[in-house]
């Protein structure tokens, strides 16, 4: 059931598919950087037809003339990229590109831990409610018991009264079981894209065993996290977009090219003699700007200094949440031992003190006493499993759940991706 959930948490997770759409426009986006690269090139073409009043040299009034006028024109201009601002910017691009890229693997990550660990925790409701139904029928034997004692007159009115209450109780909280259960089921249909009303899953029991993944070298977990490569790929943007405005401080060279022609008669117009054309060459640079690039480069190299204390930063939570899951496992495990003796001492008292007022030894809150106990302890064994299975699933996460820096679309395949129709679907974009 985990595993299928899991699989429509890639197909219809609507967070998924945001982050998708985002990757699909940060790679559009390093298409229209690349279009920096060549010319561009208009074409246009008029035809006109005018008439205008034609004066005699005399007092007489002069006619009418009638004049045409035709012109196809080609023109290309080309921003020579001599300082690097284009090259620079489509690096920053591809860069980000790269980082959303990252953001997407980090989204689907997410969807998967947080379905993982609703899963479990629902399992785990699943379990609540299954072991207060058993005690609830365990009380409901006590309860014939007390009743039966007070009939023969050998158990007072009081333990019939306490015996129906630990049973009413108990039979209360059961049902409780089902608000949080329903609320984690809608949970799970909202992460998978469904509405609420439509999904329901079976109970069944919570898993036993506990999956521990390996945590690997620290080094090879800076590649392993997805929000890790995202930072330092929005590091090299940054650095890139500096080498954008230090450009500014050069030239602005442009190419520029006419051709065409004009003639007033439509016969024999592309004739040679109605040809039109240009070249030039403009150079443009910014003689005073009153501290503005200098300003912009600061700003560009603070930009770079924030992405490098958030990458850093970045490293040191994945460290700290890798180690805060081990922990997490190894203590509870500790704990998990520990409380599984204490279940088995309480169940042992129960039995005895059930017995014992049956011989008439104890009064009846020895029993309550010793029923409370036992639920208490196995409700505490059933947290403690709940939260090392959760636990398990936090460590899987923290160690980017496989993913690897080496998925990354390349640069390469950035270029020839925002030149064509970007795929449809995008779970697979980052593999």
């Amino acid at each position: 059931m985990l595993d299928r959930l899991e699989h429509q948490v890639e197909i219809d997770n609507q967070t998924l598919k945001q982050a998708e759409a985002a990757y699909r426009e940060a790679v559009a986006i390093v298409g229209e950087g690349r279009s920096g690269y060549y010319p561009t090139i208009t074409v246009g073409g008029s035809a006109e037809r005018s008439q205008a009043a034609e004066r005699s040299g005399g007092f007489g009034g002069g006619g009418n003339r009638i004049q045409n006028q035709l012109n196809l024109t080609a023109n290309a201009d080309w921003d020579l990229d001599v300082w690097g601002r284009i090259r620079r910017t489509v690096e920053s691009d591809v860069a980000n590109a790269q980082a959303s890229a990252a953001d997407l693997a980090g989204a689907r990550l997410s969807a998967q831990a947080t379905l993982a660990s609703d899963y479990f925790q629902l399992r785990g409701a699943d379990e609540q409610k299954r072991l207060l139904d058993s005690a609830a029928a365990a009380y409901a034997r006590s309860l014939r018991i007390a009743r039966n004692q007070y009939a023969v007159g050998v158990a007072a009115r009081s333990d019939v009264v306490t015996a129906e209450t630990q049973l009413k109780t108990t039979q209360a909280q059961a049902i409780a079981v089902g608000v949080q259960r329903a609320e984690l089921e809608h949970a799970i249909a909202v992460l998978v894209g469904q509405p609420p009303a439509q999904l329901s899953i079976a109970m069944a029991p919570l898993a036993k065993d506990v999956p521990v993944v390996p945590p690997g070298m620290p080094s090879t977990l800076l590649e392993r996290r997805p929000d890790v490569a995202g930072a330092e790929r929005q590091m090299a943007a940054a650095n890139a977009q500096i080498g954008v405005v230090e450009a500014a401080y050069y030239p602005d060279i442009t190419l520029s090219a006419a051709f065409g022609y004009a003639s007033s008669t439509f016969g024999g117009f592309l004739q040679a003699s109605n040809q039109l054309w240009s070249l030039g060459v403009d150079v443009a640079e910014t003689a005073f700007d009153g501290g503005l690039r200098d300003a912009q480069v600061d700003a560009a190299r603070a930009t770079y200094d924030q992405t490098v204390a958030s990458y850093r930063q970045t490293v040191l939570t994945g460290f700290q949440q890798v180690e805060d899951e081990l922990s997490t496992l190894r203590i509870l495990e500790q704990q998990a031992a520990a409380e599984d003796t204490a279940v088995q001492s309480a169940r042992e008292a129960e039995r005895l003190a059930l017995n014992e007022y049956q011989a008439g030894t104890v009064a009846y809150t020895a029993v309550v006493t010793a029923q409370t106990t036992a639920l208490g302890d196995e409700q505490t064994a059933l947290t403690i499993q709940q939260d090392r299975l959760v636990a398990s699933v936090g460590l899987v996460q923290a160690l980017g759940g496989g993913w690897d820096a080496s998925q990354l679309p390349a640069a390469q395949r950035l270029d020839a991706s925002s030149s064509t129709k970007p795929a449809s679907g995008g779970m697979a974009l980052a593999k």
